[in-house]
């Protein structure tokens, strides 16, 4: 079986809603519900994104036109973690029907043609650790890990952080949470009477 040609084109006005249509596939594809990732589209989120001087979106289509990837890259020249400009993939996708067939290498390559023209000498991404495709793809690539990034819920730190409070004994507890019950169960009484 020969492999489609694939071509890769910067993301431009006339090729936003095909881009859109496939960031929408990709977010659903992660589990994002229909919806969400529509209105998101609707609500100008993308079209922001894409018009932000940082950042470099590129589609990989195939020879009849038909998006089948892309890739968003943003340039930092703070990144954090190297003392030199870098680019960093945001985000990387390949539509399950083309997969395994180069288009990720093709896509890479049209980023690392723009880091090069940014004068970055490094581009890092950042890939779930449970997505052992993945991992292996970059690896194979020369990706190296360089961070273990940890990810915490805003309402779950902050309950963390409250750890420090003063903790409230068992014997508080219990009385509380009696004082609810025989509260509940007056104004039961009382409904019911």
């Amino acid at each position: 079986m020969t492999r489609p040609g694939v071509s890769v084109k910067r993301v431009s006005a006339d090729l936003e809603r095909s881009f859109t249509e496939l960031w929408m596939s990709s977010r659903v594809e992660g589990g994002t519900s229909p919806e969400v990732a529509a209105r998101a589209a609707s609500e100008g989120k993308v079209r922001a994104a894409l018009q932000r001087e940082e950042v470099r979106a590129f589609l990989a289509v195939t020879d009849g036109d038909q998006p089948v990837g892309f890739v968003v890259a943003t340039h930092s020249p703070f990144s954090g973690l190297t003392e030199c400009p870098a680019v960093a993939i945001d985000q990387l996708y390949v539509a399950p029907k083309a997969r395994r067939h180069g288009v990720a290498r093709h896509l890479l390559a049209a980023v690392t043609a723009y880091a090069e023209k940014q004068g970055c000498e490094q581009i890092g991404c950042n890939v779930p650790s449970q997505q052992r495709d993945a991992n292996r793809f970059f690896a194979r690539l020369g990706f190296s890990s360089q961070v273990v990034r940890r990810v915490t819920s805003t309402s779950a730190l902050r309950r963390r952080l409250g750890a420090d409070e003063p903790r409230i004994s068992l014997d508080q507890i219990l009385h509380k949470r009696r004082s609810l019950r025989a509260r509940a169960s007056a104004g039961a009484s009382r409904l019911a009477g």
